[in-house]
């Protein structure tokens, strides 16, 4: 359904979309039908404003990450309004209905959605506040509108040879009946939109002027550091502060329920009296937990009974008659190990509480702290600043919890900091995974496909509406919508929830555990049939022309079929989630102790309309460093009820020195902007997995890699 469809369907009048605001400026607001509440069937989104001064402010409703969204909506709405971009600036939005995301119905950044959700409103609200501009300057001038034209934050009469700044009319604009159905621009038209625009906030974040989370500094600030139990579940027994009181600059101990944390001058301070404190801890009945008893509980419950999470044809026929292939895919809990630790400063008073910090769902945070100091919620200020990292860590809000549980015992703003190894070992970790996948052939062609996903639900948590019918939503995005035309197909889901470890977003979400299943699985028939693994794709990828474009030009560019040195061997693999089309080719080499060095990755990416390649590239470059990193590397590990992992020592990096030449192709493409801060994470692995195959013969179903196996030391 279009934009528009959907909303004759919800009942809101295309004039609904934008009204004109207060007098000096011009205000344009765009409205887009979510989920709601009754009472609350619609809320503005977004809003534009233009002030004398001819700067055009877009409040975001989107945080900016690292992603460049902040230049992406930048260039979507300047150019639909035709103003300077050098003129234009955004701020982050306040918590407020108003800036719900479209796809989601909250206030929230992530699952790639950002340009995918506000790319047509955005322009609507560029072309609809152009249109009002172009309005007041033929009323001014006495002249019709349609002899108009707009350029640079300016509208122009070629024919009197008169021009005005947008600054000068918005009084006038703002007075102007609002424009239901704005006229958009073609895309031979675009001034920015497919251009490589240089990121708004690249000076800024080089001199040190961007301020994050962890530099906010209200007047009179405190700083505290805080620990909390290291077995989950477990509870404060007693804290003897007799040696924190020693160190300089210390203040005072805060204890409360799960956590300690101590308040000093600066938190260097903190940090070094929270070490000195000696802490008892009730640990509570998670301290025998361990890896061994995680992964047989979700192997025992994989052999349970899955819902139905899409199903076409009939599959147990299918599997009954054919040549009958059988895999199982696993991957293990990772954490988000954001480079900007942990950190919020509240300031709470008996009236009134206010927060600093970065974070991608405001609104929850403000309700949770309202709750946690018991404030009413419009007593709660949150400002929001750029993040020093997400991949989903930010979703949730536990950390300024506990913030503020902190400020209820602080006189004036403190500013509570967790220390690496706290921030890695009280994360909100990536489930651990479980597939069993079955496929039958015939005539070379697979006609029946079983994939049962087994799995933690971060939606029934996170985003209950997201979990129905026992089927968690996120956990079979990838499989149900798989690229494939299988004529018999079933996808199961088994809810399986780890004992004691909590579960999160992690970038990728459920795609990166999906995509490493199916395209292991795929490469591994290939190589039984014996059939080239990008033929086989191929022949199954009739109707799926995006992406057979982009396997042809990845594997043009990436030299497939050429051949290579001894122990180096050449990967694919191939999606469409998030709307967007990949195909990556990997090239690694095995020495013979097992250890990899990953020579090459070609990427070749249809993400619809490409706002801004240079982002798109920047993009697909990180999140396949993010996601080798986790395929070499990436392993969270339990004992006795604790995080083995505390820092990066022990949880690794992918080095500079490691990293692998990257190139991105990004094609051309008139169709509705893809999302494509996540493509990348899920499309690295199963093409490096794929590589090792090739190179040694060994098929790895399970990530981080075995290097031993590798090695030839140990069976797979």
């Amino acid at each position: 359904m279009s934009t528009n469809a959907s909303l004759e369907a919800r009942g809101l009048s295309r004039r609904d979309l934008l009204k004109a605001g207060a007098a000096g400026f011009l205000l344009v607001s765009f409205r887009l039908p979510v989920a709601r509440a009754a009472g609350d069937t619609f809320a503005p989104n977004a809003f534009i404003r233009i002030g004398d001064d001819d700067v055009v402010t877009l409040v975001m409703p989107q945080v900016e990450m690292g992603q460049g969204i902040y230049t992406t909506v930048g260039m979507i709405l300047a150019d639909e309004l035709d103003a300077d971009f050098n003129k234009v600036v955004l701020q982050h939005a306040p918590p407020d209905k108003a800036y719900n995301n479209p796809l989601f119905g909250i206030q929230a950044t992530g699952g790639s959605t950002s340009v995918r959700a506000f790319w047509d409103p955005l322009r609507k609200a560029g072309a609809a506040g152009r249109a009002m501009l172009v309005e007041a300057a033929a009323q001014q001038w006495s002249v019709e509108p349609s002899t108009c034209r707009t350029s640079n934050s300016e509208v122009i009469h070629d024919a009197s040879g008169r021009k005005v700044g947008y600054g000068a009319l918005a009084a006038l604009a703002a007075t102007m009946k609002p424009v239901g159905e704005p006229k958009l621009k073609l895309a031979k038209d675009y001034t920015l939109i497919g251009k490589p625009v240089k990121r708004k906030d690249t000076l800024d974040k080089t001199d040190g002027r961007s301020k994050y989370g962890i530099d906010a500094m209200p007047t009179g600030v405190k700083f505290a550091a805080i620990a909390q139990c290291p077995i989950f579940g477990g509870k404060v027994g007693h804290v003897d502060d007799t040696k924190a009181k020693a160190i300089k600059g210390f203040q005072q101990v805060v204890a409360d329920d799960d956590f300690v944390a101590v308040v000093a001058d600066t938190t260097w301070s903190a940090m070094q009296a929270l070490t000195a404190l000696d802490i008892k801890w009730d640990e509570g009945p998670n301290a025998n937990v361990n890896s061994a008893q995680v992964w047989d509980a979700l192997r025992a419950a994989s052999k349970g009974t899955g819902a139905v999470a899409k199903q076409a044809g009939d599959v147990d026929k299918a599997l009954a008659d054919g040549t009958r292939y059988d895999g199982v895919y696993e991957l293990p809990f990772l954490a988000h190990a954001t480079m900007e630790p942990l950190n919020c400063t509240v300031h709470y008073t008996k009236d009134a509480c206010e927060v600093w910090t970065g974070t991608q769902v405001i609104a929850r945070v403000q309700e949770a702290v309202a709750k946690a100091v018991g404030l009413p919620i419009e007593k709660v200020t949150v400002h929001n600043f750029y993040l020093g990292g997400g991949f989903g860590r930010r979703l949730d809000h536990d950390m300024t919890i506990r913030a503020a549980r902190v400020a209820l015992h602080v006189d004036g703003p403190v500013k509570v900091t967790w220390g690496r190894e706290e921030d890695m070992q009280h994360d909100v970790y990536r489930p651990v995974y479980h597939n069993a996948v079955s496929a039958t052939l015939k005539d070379g062609k697979i006609v029946g496909w079983s994939h049962r996903i087994t799995g933690s639900s971060i939606m029934a948590r996170w985003f209950p509406a997201g979990f129905k019918d026992g089927v968690d939503g996120d956990a079979v995005d990838g499989a149900i919508d798989q690229p494939y035309g299988f004529p018999n197909l079933k996808v199961e889901y088994i809810r399986a929830e780890p004992p004691a470890v909590p579960t999160g977003f992690w970038r990728g979400v459920g795609p990166n555990n999906n995509i490493f299943a199916i395209e292991s699985f795929i490469d591994d028939i290939a190589h039984r049939e014996k059939v080239d693994p990008v033929a086989f794709r191929l022949r199954h990828l009739d109707n799926n022309p995006r992406l057979k474009a982009a396997i042809h030009l990845a594997t043009e560019k990436g030299n497939w079929g050429a051949p290579t040195s001894a122990r180096v061997g050449r990967g694919i693999s191939v999606q469409n989630a998030w709307n967007t089309f990949v195909a990556t080719v990997c090239e690694a080499e095995v020495d013979e102790n097992g250890e990899v060095r990953v020579h090459r990755l070609v990427t070749a990416i249809d993400a619809g309309i490409p706002v801004n390649p240079d982002t798109i590239a920047a993009q697909i470059e990180g999140a396949l460093i993010f996601g080798l990193t986790a395929a070499l590397f990436g392993e969270v590990t339990i004992e006795n009820g604790r995080v083995q992992q505390s820092n990066f020592n022990d949880y690794r990096m992918l080095r500079i020195n490691e990293a692998p030449k990257i190139e991105v192709h990004v094609i051309p493409s008139t169709e509705h902007p893809g999302g494509v801060g996540e493509p990348g994470t899920a499309s690295g692995p199963p093409a490096l997995a794929n590589a090792l195959f090739a190179a040694t013969g060994v098929r790895l179903t399970r990530l981080p890699i075995d290097r031993e196996a590798l090695a030839g030391r140990k069976p797979v």
